[in-house]
C-alpha cells in the first residue's frame, strides 16, 4: 500500500486568504479574470509584482507634479503618502542604471521600485466593492479592455506593443526631477520652521 502524502501547510508567514464570497475574494477574482493580474492574501488584498508589471514609488506630492506636467504613465495608484506608477515588468531593475544614465545618480532622490517578488495593496476596481479602509485607491485605473502591457511605460523596444507604450526613460526623468524638488523644498521649510520655532515670543 502506497504511503499517504501529507497535504502541504502553508508557510505561517504566508498572508490569509481571502474568504469565498468577501470582498477582497470578489476584487481578487476582477483583477485575475479582466486583467490577468496574480493576487494573495486579504485585509488587504496585495497585487504581485515582477510578473505583469513593476512599480515606481515616489512621495505623493511629487508624484501630483509628474502627473501635471503631462509625462505619458500607465495606471497610477495612491497608496497613503506614497504614490505608485505601474511600468513594464522589468522596469525596476532597470531603475539604478537609468538614474545614473540620467546623472541623479549621486543625488539622493526619494524614488524606489518594487519589482519581481514584491507585493503592492490593491485599490478596488473601478464598478466593484469598495475598500472601506480607503488604503489604496487608483488615480488612473488600468483599462480591463486594453492589454495592460501595451500601456505601461516601458524602454523603447522593450515590453512594449508596437513601440506605442509610454518612455520609461522620460517617466524616471520627470518622477526623479520632482522628487529633487520636494526633497530642496522640504530642506528650506524645515530650517524656516525651527527658526521660528526658536524665536523668543514678544509682547507688547
Amino acid at each position: 500500500m502506497a504511503p499517504t502524502v501529507p497535504q502541504p501547510r502553508s508557510s505561517p508567514d504566508s498572508p490569509p486568504e481571502a474568504a469565498p464570497g468577501s470582498a477582497d475574494a470578489v476584487l481578487a477574482r476582477r483583477y485575475e479574470q479582466e486583467l490577468g493580474w496574480a493576487t494573495a492574501g486579504c485585509a488587504p488584498l496585495r497585487l504581485l509584482t515582477g510578473l505583469r508589471f513593476d512599480v515606481l514609488e515616489l512621495p505623493a506630492e511629487a508624484g501630483h507634479a509628474v502627473l501635471r506636467r503631462g509625462v505619458r504613465t500607465g495606471p497610477v495608484l495612491l497608496s497613503g503618502a506614497r504614490m505608485g506608477l505601474l511600468v513594464a515588468a522589468g522596469g525596476a531593475d532597470e531603475l539604478p542604471g537609468l538614474l545614473d544614465w540620467l546623472e541623479w545618480g549621486p543625488v539622493a532622490v526619494d524614488l524606489t521600485a518594487v519589482g519581481a517578488g514584491g507585493r503592492i495593496t490593491a485599490p478596488p476596481l473601478p464598478g466593484g466593492p469598495g475598500d472601506s479602509t480607503g488604503a489604496a485607491v487608483w488615480l488612473r485605473p488600468p483599462e480591463p479592455r486594453r492589454v495592460p502591457e501595451s500601456a505601461l511605460p516601458a524602454l523603447a523596444g522593450f515590453g512594449s506593443s508596437g513601440g506605442d507604450a509610454p518612455d520609461l526613460v522620460r517617466l524616471v526623468d520627470a518622477a526623479a526631477t520632482e522628487c529633487h524638488r520636494v526633497r530642496l523644498v522640504r530642506a528650506r521649510v524645515g530650517p524656516l520652521t525651527r527658526g521660528a520655532a526658536d524665536q523668543p515670543l514678544a509682547f507688547s
